[in-house]
């Protein structure tokens, strides 16, 4: 049973829907696939402007988290860079350093896990397969489309569940 007198959830994503990753993507193109350069590179990500104004916005109304596919070894730079960028606090769910389930998985678990006690308004994300999945489940979703899809990612994302 949901509370209805807290705020409702606005639920972001991170990687290319608040933070524009494409000057990190050669890390996921070259074989084999350089991890720990990818997460490094992420504090100098630039702010996406319209994922920006969609979380300050939806702050007005709504608590904002944030739901990536980030390991949890990225917590301080995450924290860091949503910082840097004024967006409003809220809780950052992350994945576990070991879990490698495709993130369709990963944040439907989560979003039915925050679900439970609270009214979920919107999921923001870039990734298909995650918006596919929580409108299925009910979730209302906003896709991401501002940042230049990354085949790369994708891959990484779903068949390899690392971000």
């Amino acid at each position: 049973m949901t509370d209805s007198s807290r705020r409702p959830l606005a639920v972001f994503d991170l990687d290319n829907t608040l933070a524009d990753t494409a000057h990190r993507q050669r890390y996921l193109e070259r074989k084999p696939r350089d991890w720990d350069a990818f997460f490094a590179a992420a504090p100098a990500d630039p702010p996406i402007p319209e994922g920006i104004a969609l979380a300050l916005e939806s702050a007005k109304e709504c608590e904002v988290v944030y739901l990536t596919g980030r390991p949890e070894r990225c917590r301080r730079d995450t924290l860091d860079w949503l910082a840097a960028q004024g967006l409003p606090d809220g809780r950052v769910h992350m994945r576990r350093n070991d879990d490698r389930r495709p993130a369709r998985r990963t944040k439907l678990e989560t979003l039915r896990r925050l679900a439970r006690d609270r009214d979920v308004r919107v999921v923001v994300d870039d990734d298909e397969m995650v918006c596919e999945d929580a409108e299925r489940a009910g979730f209302p979703v906003v896709r991401a489309q501002w940042a230049a899809p990354s085949a790369a990612l994708r891959t990484a994302q779903e068949g390899e569940g690392r971000t």
